[in-house]
């Protein structure tokens, strides 16, 4: 049994910096817009004062699960703590879904009972919110491609910045013409929104806790490693995912009958192709002669881990 394990850093996509500036900054325009919220009558500022709490508790959970993350491994968690921020975006993502959803079933009935709602503090905190959330989604993009952790908190910021665009449009036109129901309105666009946005990420999320395989041709990958000098067949393959970075490997290779040294010469370059042309960092190879030549490329007779 070979293993070939290769690491890469990635960057502190949330500094504890960030983290505090971020946190606090969130956690006042919570407090402002909730206010605002209630003096105005403006159930989509209530809303947003909701998300604006979310993206606090999100920053939170998110920097949390940053750092562990980067621990050690341990006789215990063998493969170490990156799904923690896996699992970080799957709560944010879902606790951004349900809170929509009640937004959406208040905002129907405001729709149908339109109330009145002061447009001018309506659009004033709609304004201090705005800038707050894109200082804080700027702060935060830089890391939100690589990382569904940053990236789910990154979503909770750029949805609060068209949020209060949003509440700002309403605002205007509630002052103008008196359409009160562009509030409950622009909080039900928002919503379904943050809905269509976050999906996505949950989806993933789920698939990779479920040891889900990232997309590779696997028949392409079956003819690259047969391509390799000393190798007769392979079979008995897994292919699942860490984090979205971290891919594992494990596979049982039938070579030539040849002393065990000189089988270790031929784990390095398979290792370095899967690296190279598939991303593939962590590798495990068993090398067998006759044994289980037979076998699918992926075991497929129900009984392989029980």
């Amino acid at each position: 049994m070979a293993e070939h394990n290769h690491n890469h850093d990635h960057a502190d996509a949330l500094s504890g910096g960030k983290f505090l500036f971020v946190t606090v900054l969130n956690a006042l325009i919570t407090v402002v817009e909730f206010i605002g919220g209630i003096f105005a009558g403006s159930l989509s500022l209530i809303s947003d004062g909701f998300h604006n709490l979310g993206d606090s508790l999100s920053v939170v959970l998110s920097y949390y699960a940053h750092r562990i993350s980067g621990r050690q491994q341990t006789s215990r968690n063998t493969y170490g703590f990156k799904r923690a921020q896996i699992i970080a975006a799957f709560i944010n993502s879902v606790f951004l879904i349900v809170v929509s959803g009640f937004l959406i079933i208040e905002a129907v009935q405001k729709l149908m009972h339109p109330e009145k709602v002061d447009g001018d503090l309506m659009f004033i905190v709609a304004v201090i919110g705005m800038i707050a959330n894109f200082i804080s989604a700027v702060m935060l993009s830089r890391g939100a491609r690589g990382n569904l952790n940053v990236r789910a908190t990154y979503l909770h910021f750029l949805s609060d910045s068209l949020s209060s665009v949003g509440i700002i449009i309403a605002g205007i036109l509630i002052k103008v013409f008196g359409w009160y129901f562009t509030d409950p309105l622009v909080t039900m666009i928002v919503a379904v929104y943050i809905i269509i946005e976050t999906w996505p990420i949950i989806k993933k999320t789920i698939y990779i806790l479920m040891q889900g395989a990232p997309q590779i041709d696997c028949q392409h990958l079956r003819k690259d490693i047969m391509d390799i000098n000393g190798v007769t067949n392979v079979h008995h393959v897994h292919i699942w995912s860490i984090d979205e970075n971290s891919v594992i490997f494990s596979a049982h290779v039938n070579m030539d009958d040849m002393l065990i040294s000189d089988a270790e010469q031929i784990y390095e370059p398979i290792g370095d192709m899967l690296k190279q042309k598939y991303n593939i960092d962590h590798v495990t190879i068993q090398a067998e002669v006759e044994r289980g030549k037979q076998e699918d490329f992926f075991f497929d007779q129900g009984k392989d881990i029980k």
